[in-house]
């Protein structure tokens, strides 16, 4: 559980008044990645010691992974009998992010909760952005979700989610003054800190044409793909927001953060969780499935990556070494045709007639509060790589 290590560490750091971006851990040599308010967040990790910690962290993660299929559901629009829920948690431990998380003692499922509650909230809930704001100042990748919540028109929720973002920052500044002007003004520029771009364990875009090309540094070979998927994903989910398709909007700005992301490892793809919900609550069973062979496969371990044989896979193993990016590519297509014309209510609920999944669904919106037909919802090898 390298990364629960690395987490400990930082909050060692912060109570010893250590330079927080200046030690390592582990046999791999991990260094803290994350902004000066993570590092706030993990003290609570010294006080235990590191046996106890973490069966914590596998503990904690398993509970995290129960909330999120219950989130993910209800994100779907459907209350399933609690059967169904508890099976997908005991399957979904067998997804390849979901168990590298608990395998490197991450928080991903973490980040993957706290925006995903948020941004299922009704328009006006109070607060609604604050959380997303929380996830931002933990680790900046979240912050994608604001790039969204502003194309689609929701400013409020954006600049509540802007300014809990400024607040973690400027709590970081307070505690730790030295560690917040090195991240913010050198530290986090330093991508090579992260980890290797074209190991398989990077399952971004930018990892995919790092190995294909056999480069270890893409480049601007990377830069224009990356721009044209970032506006296209961006463009397909404000769409899919606007036609009423608003589950499919928040899981396009997902995936495509993912797919832009410099460095995503394949533990960081647990939005396959609610990506899977839906597409059960739609009936797309044959889909789901697809979705569940995939993230359980681990066809990028199943390659030799030892060394530098990430850049030397020939053709045929390229969609083996890069599952999830190709994967994330053929999900933006699906919704540039899924989401293409509007619909007035919910796509869980053109099957609220039939037999609906896991027991009867209750008649009445997908959230609280919230009118009818509208819903606002988002240790392999460690060579080098990381948080």
């Amino acid at each position: 559980m390298a990364d629960t290590l690395v987490y400990r560490a930082e909050g060692a750091a912060v109570v010893g008044g250590t330079d927080l971006y200046d030690f390592t851990v582990t046999r791999w040599n991990l260094p803290a990645t994350y902004p000066p308010f993570a590092a706030i967040l993990f003290v609570p990790t010294t006080w235990l010691p590191i046996p106890l910690l973490k069966i914590v962290f596998v503990v904690g993660n398993v509970a995290l992974l129960a909330l999120l299929v219950h989130l993910s559901f209800r994100f779907a629009g459907v209350r399933a009998r609690p059967w169904l829920p508890l099976a997908a948690t005991a399957f979904g431990i067998w997804l390849e992010p979901v168990f590298q998380t608990l395998l490197f003692g991450q928080i991903n499922l973490a980040l993957a909760c706290l925006v995903l509650w948020d941004l299922s909230r009704p328009e006006g809930a109070v607060g609604k952005g604050f959380a997303l704001g929380i996830a931002a100042g933990i680790k900046l990748t979240p912050g994608f979700f604001v790039v969204y919540l502003l194309i689609t028109g929701r400013i409020r929720t954006a600049l509540t989610a802007t300014a809990s973002f400024i607040g973690t920052v400027l709590l970081g500044v307070l505690v730790l003054p030295g560690a917040s002007v090195d991240f913010w003004t050198r530290r986090m520029f330093e991508t090579s800190r992260v980890g290797k771009s074209w190991i398989v364990d990077n399952q971004s875009l930018q990892g995919l044409v790092a190995r294909v090309l056999r480069v270890e540094e893409a480049g601007l070979l990377w830069a224009v793909p990356c721009a044209v998927v970032a506006v296209l994903g961006l463009w397909l989910a404000r769409r899919a927001h606007r036609n009423g398709h608003t589950q499919w909007g928040l899981l396009t700005a997902a995936f495509t953060a993912l797919l832009i992301s410099p460095i995503s490892w394949s533990h960081h793809w647990v939005w396959c969780v609610p990506l899977a919900a839906l597409l059960i609550v739609e009936r797309r069973l044959y889909l789901a499935a697809f979705v569940a062979v995939l993230f359980t496969a681990r066809t990028q371990w199943i390659l030799p990556h030892e060394g530098d044989l990430d850049l030397h896979y020939p053709w045929w193993q390229q969609p083996l070494a890069s599952p999830y990016p190709l994967f994330g590519l053929a999900l933006l297509a699906y919704v540039a045709v899924r989401t293409r014309h509007t619909v007035p209510e919910l796509p869980s609920q053109r099957v609220r007639s039939a037999n609906p999944v896991g027991g009867p669904i209750p008649a009445r919106p997908a959230f609280e509060d919230e009118p009818a037909g509208r819903s606002t919802g988002t240790e392999s090898t460690a060579r080098t790589r990381r948080t």
